[in-house]
């Protein structure tokens, strides 16, 4: 077996490697092997391969690596998801809010939430309203 083939299959293995583990380490020491395959098929030495492959991986693991991870991890620790998400959108009240009462329900996006408002006033049908709040199933809103 010729040493470019097995500098292939060592890429080819830390590539499989990388698809299990998502960590963007893996994938700078293949991209090493591949550049030492590389060397390996325009004949140099065993020496200069393992050079090319250390420093390859090396540069590859200090610039492309923390891009690929900058990149990826694109989302704000802070974003809200699932029904947390709806605090601060907009909404129609779709039935009147009245406390007294205990009745009042907004539409947000198609959902229908029971609501409140948050200074106990009433608000009429119709009204857009911004939530401010989520208690469980029920909503708290403002004008």
């Amino acid at each position: 077996m010729a040493t470019y083939q097995i500098w292939l299959i060592v890429a080819i293995l830390l590539l499989i490697f990388e698809i299990c583990s998502a960590t963007f380490g893996a994938i700078c020491f293949a991209i090493g092997a591949g550049f030492s395959a590389l060397a390996a098929g325009l004949c140099a030495n065993v020496t200069w391969q393992i050079i090319i492959f250390a420093v390859v991986s090396l540069l590859t693991f200090i610039f492309l690596r923390p891009v690929v991870m900058r990149f990826l991890d694109r989302r704000s620790k802070d974003v809200k998801t699932n029904a947390d998400a709806i605090i601060g959108r907009k909404g129609v009240v779709s039935e009147r809010i009245d406390a007294e009462q205990h009745t009042g329900r907004v539409a947000i996006d198609g959902d229908d939430w029971k609501a409140v408002s948050e200074d106990g006033s009433v608000i009429e049908k119709g009204t857009t309203v911004e939530i401010v709040k989520l208690d469980s199933i029920i909503v708290t809103v403002k004008q």
